[in-house]
């Protein structure tokens, strides 16, 4: 995928010149704070086209949109069947009532125009219906083949629009895609859409690799490898290829996790008496600092997003808990106080969470708690579940969930903070390891 194809402009003035109604502040308002929300009636009709295949784009299109904003949870898209009203031009503003009839409550109206054999012009407005005013109107120029990021940016610009929050469905997502057997399982390393589209492989051979993780500053993963029967640190850039070993460690190394700025790499190291410690690469001069020396098992360290803070999971305290600590490692504080066993923290890329696995009674969870450990949350449970990671942002994670038994498979699973909207996520067969890509430039 080449994502420098991709020209995007406002098109705030081309819609104020041809409007007659205004566009005063609007009454349709989503408030996502609230713990259970009512899926707001949505209507995308088919984007008007001038041929067949801008015809055939524009239905394409408004499927995509439709599923994006379902699968968010926060809104319901409405059957086509039931639209009274044709548009035949979204230059005017739509008969609002015929939308109210059918209880809609946001419309957006869509049209693609073929300006070369190479390139369309994507254009769309979102209006309230009860208001009946426009809230947004883009235009997208990119190339016929490209039209799929054209229906996420659309969807992206639509979700922010009503909620005030930016999107999250222009990104990616990275996985192990597993194959075989339980006892004999292979697994590759992958990369998808984050709607399941578009599977790929990122590596040639067949390999052992493991918890791949993405830059939050550009289109770069990090990951496991056991190429060389000891495990090693690799730096891939999805967009050439181009993959780097991060050093020849002493023993075994685990969960590389990238900083705030992409310029450093957080991991546990496992010294001589098998115990692990967190320390920090810069990726510049590829120099090392230790942050922990306690003779416990410390792992799993994630940044938060202003940098200043980390957490990670030890057993200092006599089983596995979440503590926090300074950049610089000073300053280390225990923040999970619950039963059971708190493992796999990640910082939410907003900053007001902390992701994490909690295992107990055979069972394990999907919560989530603030950063002083207070308002502990649980957002799933099953028989095995790891990995959480977050969407670019901060409002639903992705996690790897393991079925029971001898023959027991990993799948991909979407759950968002409300712990409302548990929804299975597509891939090409079993998969774990989910870890999410900040949005495409």
């Amino acid at each position: 995928m080449n994502l420098k194809h991709f020209i995007i402009s406002l098109w705030t003035a081309f819609c104020a010149a041809l409007l007659t109604v205004g566009t005063a502040h609007a009454q349709l308002e989503i408030d996502i704070t609230k713990g259970n929300i009512d899926p707001t009636p949505i209507a995308v009709p088919s984007f008007l086209g001038t041929d067949t295949q801008t015809r055939e784009l524009g239905q394409q299109i408004a499927e995509v949109i439709r599923a994006d904003l379902e699968r968010s949870g926060l809104f319901k898209s409405l059957n086509p069947a039931s639209f009274l009203e044709t548009q035949t031009n979204i230059d005017y503003q739509p008969t609002f009532a015929d939308w109210r009839v059918i209880k809609a409550e946001a419309l957006v109206s869509g049209r693609i125009v073929k300006e070369s054999p190479t390139k369309i012009r994507v254009e769309f407005r979102l209006w309230d219906i009860f208001a009946g005013s426009q809230l947004a109107g883009l235009r997208f120029a990119t190339t016929p083949d490209n039209w799929r990021r054209t229906a996420h940016k659309a969807s992206d610009a639509i979700y922010k629009s009503l909620t005030g929050e930016e999107g999250y469905f222009d990104s990616r997502i990275v996985f192990i895609d597993e194959t075989g057997p339980k006892t004999n399982r292979k697994k590759r390393l992958a990369i998808m859409d984050q709607d399941g589209h578009a599977p790929q492989y990122l590596l040639a051979g067949s390999d052992l690799v493991l918890t791949p993780r993405f830059s939050p500053s550009s289109q770069k993963i990090t990951f496991m490898s056991y190429e060389n029967i000891t495990p090693h640190v690799y730096l891939l850039d999805i967009e050439t290829g181009r993959r780097e070993l991060l050093g020849n460690f002493p023993g075994m190394t685990f969960a590389p996790r990238f900083s705030h700025d992409g310029n450093q790499l957080i991991m546990a190291m496992e010294g001589k008496s098998a115990n692990s410690d967190i320390y920090i690469m810069d990726l510049r001069s590829r120099s090392t600092t230790r942050l922990t020396t306690d003779p416990s098992i410390d792992v799993s360290a994630s940044f938060s997003p202003d940098g200043r803070k980390i957490v990670f999971n030890s057993d200092r305290g006599g089983s596995p808990q979440l503590y926090t600590m300074n950049a610089d490692g000073t300053n280390k504080k225990r923040i999970s106080f619950g039963k059971g066993r708190y493992n796999s923290p990640v910082w939410s890329p907003r900053g007001d969470k902390i992701a994490f696995v909690k295992s107990g009674g055979g069972k394990f969870s999907i919560s989530v708690m603030d950063p002083d450990g207070s308002n502990e949350r649980q957002l799933t449970e099953s028989f095995s579940e790891e990995g959480p990671t977050w969407s670019p942002n901060g409002r639903v994670i992705i996690f790897s969930r393991e079925t029971k038994g001898v023959n027991g498979y990993n799948t991909v699973w979407s759950v968002d903070l409300t712990g409302q909207n548990l929804r299975k996520v597509e891939t090409p067969g079993k998969a774990s390891d989910p870890a999410w890509s900040p949005l495409l430039p």
